[in-house]
């Protein structure tokens, strides 16, 4: 068994189709019963937490249950979002002839290939870094694992992107003041004869270098916390949802693997839709002694892991009341 009662952040994870949904949502329900107040957060484009609670959830907090807000985080919002903040910044450097160009070369990158995760990560880490002061738990519903995989690993890795921004920044402001050294002065202020022409230009070129450094530095410190806040294993548990078949077991393998590679903590899987002992079948019999299988390879494979089993339920779960029959399933210490 394990215990998220004392976690700041759960991430929930697993291939798709598993019941992430479903668990996540259960899980929000009994750290609310313990009188958590809880965020309960879905990054998965395919968004299915309002089907789950059966009332709609937008990309704003919306209470779904006592003590429980929720919310549904748009991809392409954040993109767009993103790249108007990156164009108003370049805008602010730039002479109003070369705004057009600055738009065009924005919508492109709009279009690039992981713009999302990398907007959708900044949205996590603000949501990481300031919303523990208003919640006791955040719960992210996440994309399946492969995306999750990318988007933990990725605060690491801009990180580092943003150290070398700051270093190409470094080496330019050099470079102004070698260029501004060996140009020749020409032209005197009017109001001060003796005044240097390049003055004004150079402390302008300085106040700009500045001001996109502390960008880049708070970018960078942000992304440092956040690295630390998902390594932190009194902070973070990583769920893991699978069900007792082969193609889940095999990708929970790869991606338990890739996470403790990255010392990100696992606090355990949840293996969903056992069936029941008591089936009245052959076809249930095959299918109960193929589960069987997969079951001892999971204990087997898994063993350093805690592990919790779930029953498969009779009808679909949507709705609170069927979700609080997940919940009662959960262990609660």
């Amino acid at each position: 068994m394990f215990s998220l009662n004392t976690k700041k952040i759960i991430f929930v994870g697993g291939k798709g189709g598993v019941g992430k949904t479903t668990i996540s949502s259960a899980i929000a329900l009994q750290q609310a019963e313990l009188g958590r107040k809880v965020l309960l957060i879905s990054t998965d484009p395919a968004h299915s937490l309002a089907d789950a609670f059966d009332q709609p959830i937008g990309d704003s907090k919306a209470r779904v249950a006592a003590g429980v807000d929720a919310l549904e985080i748009d991809p392409d919002r954040e993109v767009d979002a993103h790249i108007e903040r990156v164009m108003r910044t370049m805008k602010r450097f730039s002479k109003p002839d070369m705004f057009p160009e600055i738009e065009r070369q924005m919508r492109l990158t709009q279009q690039s290939p992981g713009a999302q995760e990398a907007a959708l990560l900044e949205r996590i880490a603000r949501i990481i870094d300031e919303e523990p002061e208003h919640y006791d738990v955040i719960i992210f519903d996440t994309a399946p694992t492969g995306h999750t995989l990318r988007l933990l690993s990725l605060p690491e890795a801009m990180a580092a992107w943003t150290q070398g921004l700051l270093k190409q920044s470094q080496k330019a402001k050099q470079l102004e003041g070698v260029l501004e050294h060996l140009s020749p002065k020409a032209g005197k202020d009017i109001t001060n004869p003796m005044a240097d022409p390049t003055q004004h230009e150079t402390a302008t070129m300085d106040d700009r270098t500045a001001e996109i450094t502390e960008t880049l530095l708070r970018r960078q410190r942000l992304f440092h916390r956040i690295r630390h806040v998902l390594t932190d294993p009194q902070q973070t548990g990583l769920v893991f949802v699978l069900t007792p078949e082969k193609l889940p077991i095999l990708e929970t393998t790869r991606a338990v693997a890739a996470l403790k590679s990255e010392h990100l903590p696992i606090a355990g899987l949840v293996i969903n839709r056992n069936l029941p002992d008591l089936i009245d079948s052959d076809f249930f019999a095959q299918r109960r002694q193929q589960e069987s299988i997969y079951r001892e390879e999971i204990e087997n494979t898994f063993a350093d892991l805690p592990r919790v089993y779930l029953p498969l339920f009779p009808t679909d779960l949507h709705g609170l009341a069927a979700l609080q029959k997940v919940c009662a399933e959960l262990p609660s210490d």
